[in-house]
Formats: C-alpha cells, structure tokens, sequence
C-alpha cells in the first residue's frame, strides 16, 4: 500500500504553526532560555551513547508540540509502518524501500513480494565475510601468488559516496590495505590512481547494478586495458569482483560469477553501503567492524521505529528542519562534525538529502506550492570557523546548524581533545547568545546571535556509532519526505542530463544525425571539438 497522501499545507496544525510563527519569529533564544530555566533539560535527549541537545533552537514547548501535532496529522506513525514493512512506497518505481532490512538480525522477518528477505540477506553477508577474511588474511592471492596490498572501489553515486566516506571515517579501524576510490568519468581522476598502484597486489571491486552505468564501466574498462597490459587475460577473474544484478556483462567483463556479490531493486544507491555495496567498507576494516556498523543502524532503526515521537531524535531533527525551511524560508542546513574523521560525512549527505527530498511534484501528482528539500553543506570544525562561519555569525542568511562531537578521542590525545571540544561548545553558546554589548563606534563588531543549532554529542567514533548517526540522518530524510508529500526515494531528475550527455557524446564522436539544441550548446560543443 502507498503512504498516505496528505498536503501538509492544508492541516490544522500547519495553520496553526502559521499563527504561532507570527508571535514567535522575533523571540530571541536567550528569552527562551530566561523563561524556562529547565529548558536544556527537557530540550534534550539521552539514548544509549548519544547526548542530543536541541534546547538552542527558536522554537517553546507549545512550538514542538505544534510540530508534533503535524507529525500526527499527516499519519507519520502510519507512514513508518509501511517504510519498515516492505509496502511499495517508492511508487513511481514500483519498489519497496528496504534498506533497514540489511541491518536486521537473522531472526527478523521482513518481506518483499511476499517473500522473507532476510535469509538471502544474511547468505551475502555470510559471504562478504568470507571473501573478505580470505583476502585480508592473504588466503586468497593475487595471479602471482602474491598476496593482496590495496583495493580499488569502481563505482559513482551511492556506489562511491557511501564506501567512501565511512572508509574515510574510519580509518583508524582501518588494517593494512590500502583503499582507493575511483568514481569521476574523468580520464585525469582514474589515471591519478592508477600511479599508486601494483597491478599484481591490487584488487577491483567494480560496484554497479546493471553494469552498464557510463561512468563505472568507462573507468572499469580503463583499469582492465591497464591491468592486462602486464597480465594475462584470465587474471581478471583473480583480481576484478563486482557487485551488480547483471550476470551476463560481469562475466562478459571476465570476472568469475562465484565472485559477484548481488544487489537488490529494494535498495537505492544512496542506501546502498550496508549492502554488498559495502564490500570496500568491510574489506579496508574487516567484516567485524562492518557487522558493528551494521548493528548500530539497526539500533537506530528501533529507535526510530519504537520511540514516542516526543522523544524520537530523527523525528525531532526532520520537524526542526522543516519549521526552520517552512515557516523562516531558511534554505539550507550545515552539517558541522567535530571530528577530520568525518570530512566527507556532509557531502555524503549531500546526495542522501538532496536526491531524495529535491522534489517539486508531490505524491497526488500535483505541483508543490511551498518549499521542499534543503540545501546541505559544511565541513569539519574547527577548519570551518576560520571559514564559512563568519557568514554564519553575522551574515544576513539564517542557516541552522547540526554540530556532530565525540566526548573521546580515538588516539588519546587528551590536550587537542579538550581545545576541540572547547570549540564545539563555544560555537553553539556564540550562535545563540551573539555578542551585543559593543560601543555604537563599532557596530561592525555586533553578533545578534540567536543562530539556532542542534548538538549531538556522542561518546566515541565507533562503527557502530557510526552506524547510529547514518542511520539518524536517513530517517530524517524518510520524515521529512513523508511529512512534504513527496516521493524521497526516486531520482527522475538525474534522467535528462544523462540521456542529452549520451546524444551530445554521439555528435563529439562525429554523428551529426542529432543536433536539435540551443545555440549556447551548440557553440559550446563546436567549442570543444575546435
């Protein structure tokens, strides 16, 4: 059954978080704060290693239960319901939406076509962990004999951006292979990697579902020519695996089909790393950590799927944003981890946030009036203080901000650990409070404040804890997707410029049969081939 189809515009609560903006848009956070001195206590939550404090944002109980009215009004319980059980929610594909089936324990049930998925879930498991204890053991060797030192992911979108970032955030788990990511169709990318590699040592996971996506496949066939120009033909099936639905073209390509990991339509790329797409990720720290990534996800599932809304951290996080994007027209959201470990968690979220709720037509088909979607960005603090955060503090753009912290270090540092984290707090107090009390010859030196943030403070970057914050962040999405009416789990609007790419291409390479554009296309491709 489809999710319910409620245009959030048109309920009580939505009108009467209309007339409480009116009275509340000019309350400063301080007054809130003077008002209720229990305030940080009763806006926070405490849930197994996480520490979350939403009490800086502008918003008063009578706002959040308001919120929570909409929740209710716009049947989210119901909604959740379908996510978790397998009902065709992706509609416009004709797909369940199941990736929180791969973080289920072996003793779930979970259907799709009536079918239990969980068995042939936990069989992929059992074999990316077999696979990968082989390889990082050096049971399994290269077509020398030799036994295996780096590993190359092939793969773009979701096949890239998730591996990628959680490899990166974990890299103090990581073991002795060395991991690289090969996404950008462009030539420089690809042959940049290829310089740092042993053919002989190296081991290509080539991550596509139909296999037959441009970008993977161009950098895939490039990667062979280069490999087999020092090796014979059939070491491609020792040193290439793939993960992908299409058997005939993987073992076209040469690669063994005891070595192909599948993947299923119930999963969207850009919630695909707990998949066999998260072969890489298992590979650079061991499957016993990625189990443990895993895991965590699946607390946060039952989090998410059990707890009263009053107290469900995505829930809170996905109503805050929309209050801020809704009701004060703020357009984008910063996502600010105190932690180098997480340098690409913002852009990894990029693609989840932003292809999943960038959508103007809702789920009646009807062409959405009022705002969808926010813009996402930011980077590590305390980098970006001496960056964007000026902005921030005294810019004329209200930008809520998520600050993302560990209580510990991982390597033990105590003196960095104690001026980072001092950092983290300050900021959050300097978003809220600003700085006021300034001689009028200075107004230039004048912070407002009253810069709305969250704050999760966790206690330690563990793959599971890791797990959990992905995890958070993809339920924020499905939420806020609900709530808007909209369909988060289809892309249809990356479809155009590949199909123009595909005509253009053919014209680059001499067919003239194509040439319907505009005359800045035209010129720009005359440009090139000039």
């Amino acid at each position: 059954m489809a999710l319910p189809k409620i245009n959030p515009t048109n309920t009580k609560a939505w009108k009467n978080l209309e007339d409480y903006f009116k009275t509340i848009q000019d309350l400063h956070m301080k007054d809130l704060f003077a008002q209720d001195e229990n305030r940080a206590h009763s806006f926070s939550i405490t849930w197994e290693d996480f520490y979350v404090d939403i009490s800086k944002n502008r918003i008063d109980k009578k706002g959040m239960d308001l919120l929570l009215d909409l929740a209710k009004e716009t049947h989210l319980k119901e909604a959740i319901s379908k996510y978790f059980e397998g009902d065709i929610i992706n509609e416009t594909e004709s797909r369940a939406v199941l990736h929180t089936a791969l973080r289920a324990p072996k003793t779930a049930k979970v259907f799709a076509d009536g079918e239990n998925i969980i068995p042939e879930i936990h069989a992929v498991k059992e074999k990316i962990e077999s696979f990968t204890n082989d390889i990082v053991n050096g049971h399994r060797k290269s077509y020398t004999n030799t036994s295996f030192t780096d590993i190359v992911n092939i793969g773009i979108g979701g096949s890239d951006l998730g591996p990628a970032m959680v490899v990166d955030s974990l890299q103090f788990y990581k073991n002795h292979l060395n991991t690289h990511f090969v996404s950008n169709v462009d030539g420089d990318h690809v042959n940049e990697i290829i310089k740092k590699l042993n053919p002989e040592t190296t081991l290509f996971v080539i991550v596509s579902k139909t296999f037959t996506t441009q970008e993977t496949l161009s950098n895939a066939n490039t990667i062979r020519e280069w490999f087999l120009k020092s090796a014979p033909n059939d070491a491609i099936a020792k040193h290439f695996v793939a993960v992908s639905t299409n058997i005939d073209k993987v073992k076209e390509f040469g690669i063994d089909e005891d070595t192909v990991f599948p993947m299923w339509n119930w999963v969207g790329g850009r919630f695909s790393l707990w998949s066999a797409v998260g072969l890489t990720i298992s590979l650079s720290v061991g499957y016993k950590n990625f189990e443990s990534l895993l895991k965590g996800a699946h607390k946060m599932d039952t989090h998410f799927k059990s707890t009263d809304f009053a107290n469900n951290i995505p829930v809170l996080l996905a109503l805050l944003s929309i209050w801020y994007n809704n009701f004060f027209n703020a357009e984008t959201e910063a996502v600010i981890p105190y932690s180098q470990y997480l340098n690409q968690f913002a852009t990894y979220l990029q693609q989840g946030i932003m292809e999943s709720n960038g959508k103007s037509v809702d789920r009646n088909e009807t062409p959405i009036k009022y705002q969808t979607g926010t813009i996402i960005w930011g980077e590590p603090g305390t980098n970006s203080q001496h960056a964007f955060f000026q902005l921030i503090h005294q810019g004329t753009k209200l930008i809520p901000a998520d600050f993302i912290g560990f209580k510990e270090s991982l390597h033990g540092n105590i003196d960095h650990q104690d001026k980072l984290i001092s950092n983290f707090i300050a900021q959050t107090e300097a978003l809220m409070n600003g700085k006021t009390d300034i001689n009028d010859s200075a107004p230039y030196k004048v912070f407002l404040g009253n810069n709305p943030s969250n704050t999760l403070f966790i206690k330690k970057l563990t793959p599971e804890s890791l797990g959990k914050l992905i995890a958070l962040y993809e339920h924020k999405i499905f939420v806020q997707g609900a709530i808007w009416n909209i369909y988060s789990y289809d892309q249809w609007g990356v479809e155009l410029g590949k199909q123009l790419a595909t005509n253009i291409l053919k014209e680059i390479l001499g067919d003239s049969s194509s040439k319907n554009h505009d005359t800045s296309t035209q010129n720009l491709i005359k440009h090139y081939k000039s």
